[in-house]
């Protein structure tokens, strides 16, 4: 059976379904008596999830908002 460790390894892959059908026996296999395992797996697939809803295109005007705040964050920092 897979160790914690060796399963965070093969994480990214099991949840993009790019392991074998062995590893992926094993993996289930941990799964199925590691409830701190169970949640690290929820926690990726949730973070995958948030990560492909985002916009790929960032919204109009953002660049102009970044530079206005950089601008008025080094403005603070003078004397």
């Amino acid at each position: 059976m897979l160790t914690c460790k060796e399963l965070v390894a093969r994480s990214s892959d099991f949840i993009d379904e790019q392991l074998s059908l062995g590893e992926r026996l094993m993996v289930r296999q941990h799964l199925l008596f590691c409830r701190n395992c169970r949640r690290f797996i929820k926690q990726m697939q949730l973070a995958q999830a948030t990560v492909r809803a985002m916009p790929q295109v960032p919204e109009a005007g953002s660049e102009a908002l970044a530079e206005r705040l950089a601008r008025e964050r080094q403005g603070a920092n003078k004397p």
